[in-house]
């Protein structure tokens, strides 16, 4: 048999699921894509379909193995997920009992808000470094137990099984053998204890979920178990799994404190690197788990964008402004400046610092001589605003300074929104030469399991510059800027809505 120097990385995301064959040069060997259905069956509800993420999975990964070839050679197989995510799923059968709930669903806001003006928060806080939002799995679970019928009553016997989307493409790619996730998706669902590392019973009866449900907790780089042979031809050992935020962190070789990575997909999720011990956020920025890698766990400080690509994809497909995302460079370049006009994409709710879920979608500053080009440079703007929001915050809560901040999902190919980004942090932004980040990262946390890889250091020097984008904008300008972007904010919190 030819040496097993490949790993084979599963990139199920919020949109759409990629397969990827990395080399051991992190390099991309093959890989196949496919978007899904997204289901909106109520006002601030989003759905997904199991077993169309499923198919996908198995469609696009045996796509990538057959372009690529290198069947024999795969060592294992890492996975990457959209994370809080929830499926639940019957034991016996492995059939989900009803669509997969998205992080992006806003229809517990009523329970989180029971829930803080009971002063549930503070233990929260303390045992998973969250808030409690409908953001977060717990609450999403929950409402699955107590509206399909007979779902409490089964999950209490142990008839059911609960998972992130990880877990869910684990059990079926191991033919039901194994119900399991890691440490970084067990951090994202307020059931778990981020100091003790273990599910909280105290979490667990808050949230009145049974723990007959939940999934044995295991490191990101570990062999988790083996694909069914009639998968693929062959057993490949399933040996890293990581929330896709966590696993930019590891594809972006952000392994020293102080190193900070903004993943710009759906949403965008900016995690700086804390180190060893946890960091109490006073700015309502998130405590989590980076990774934890042979027993020893890293923490970073998160800040979460609940909207970042899917506002130009609104732009695409609600407002029909374009009809691809990269004429937004080129619309933001034709223009001298925003004219004043702001997008503020609070279209499920604002994320950090904010924390509104009732928040709404503003476009102000518009007169009659706005066009379709200020909207689009309104909506890239915006998301650096918010990236700015996070980065201050987490500076002023002493995660430590960055003088770089890597950058990588879809958006960042715009070299436009790249250099916007930096004028507005004041920070380099820098730009691997493979912007595929996240599937990457799932890749070396397979590869280190399996040996393709022996060490983090290996992983950091196989990271390839792209392109580096530096601040060049007036300070006045900046502060002027910056000004109206906060004002524009005030308007959207619900707070401030008479709607």
């Amino acid at each position: 048999m030819s040496k097993q120097d490949h790993v084979l990385a599963i990139d199920q995301g919020t949109t759409s699921t990629r397969t990827i064959v990395f080399d051991r040069n992190a390099l991309e060997v093959a890989s196949a894509r496919s978007e899904f259905a997204q289901h909106y069956p109520d006002a601030g509800w989003v759905e997904h379909c199991p077993e169309d993420i499923w198919n996908d999975v198995l469609k696009t990964s045996r796509a990538a193995l057959e372009k690529s070839g290198m069947l024999d050679r795969i060592a294992g197989i890492g996975i990457t997920n959209q994370r809080e995510t929830i499926v639940v799923w019957e034991r016996a059968t492995g059939k989900p009992i009803h669509r997969a709930i998205v992080w992006q669903d806003r229809r517990t806001a009523a329970t989180c808000q029971k829930l803080r003006e009971e002063g549930a928060e503070t233990l929260v806080r303390e045992r998973t470094g969250l808030l409690i939002d409908p953001y977060f799995s717990a609450t999403k679970l929950a409402w699955i137990l107590d509206n399909v019928s007979d779902a409490r009553t089964r999950a209490e016997k142990g008839e059911l099984a609960f998972g992130t989307i990880d877990s869910f493409i684990l059990w079926r790619l191991t033919g039901g053998k194994v119900h399991a996730t890691d440490i970084t998706n067990a951090s994202r669902t307020l059931l778990f204890d981020i100091h003790r590392q273990q599910w909280d019973d105290d979490l667990l009866r808050l949230f009145r979920i049974p723990a007959a449900l939940l999934p044995e907790v295991k490191d990101n780089s570990t062999i988790f178990g083996e694909t069914d042979p009639s998968l693929y031809g062959r057993a490949i050992p399933i040996a890293g799994m990581a929330g896709d935020q966590q696993a930019a962190v590891v594809g972006q070789a952000c392994f020293t404190p102080g190193m900070a990575k903004a993943t710009y997909g759906t949403g965008c999720f900016v995690l700086l690197n804390t180190g060893e011990k946890p960091v109490a956020s006073k700015n309502r920025m998130l405590t989590t788990i980076a990774y934890r890698m042979g027993g020893k766990t890293t923490y970073a400080l998160e800040g979460s964008i609940f909207v970042a690509g899917a506002a130009i994809k609104w732009l695409r497909d609600g407002l029909h402004l374009i009809t691809h995302a990269s004429q937004t460079d080129d619309m933001a370049t034709r223009i001298p400046h925003s004219h004043g006009v702001y997008m503020v994409p609070g279209f499920v709710g604002l994320g950090a610092p904010h924390w509104d879920p009732d928040a709404r979608g503003l476009i102000c500053g518009l007169t009659l001589d706005a066009t379709a080009a200020h909207i689009a440079r309104a909506a890239l703007e915006s998301v650096a605003y918010q990236t700015l929001d996070l980065i201050t915050a987490m500076t002023q809560d002493g995660g430590g300074t960055t003088d770089a901040l890597r950058v990588d999902g879809g958006m960042s190919a715009n070299d436009w929104f790249c250099n916007f980004l930096a004028d507005m942090l004041q920070v380099k932004v820098e730009r691997p030469k493979h912007i595929e980040t996240t599937a990457l990262g799932a890749g070396f946390l397979a590869g280190l399991a399996t040996g393709v890889w022996d060490n983090e250091k290996e992983l950091a020097a196989t990271w390839q510059h792209g392109a580096t984008f530096e601040a060049s904008m007036p300070n006045e300008q900046r502060r002027s800027m910056i000004a109206g972007w906060h004002q524009a904010v005030r308007r959207t919190l619900s707070q401030n809505n008479p709607l």
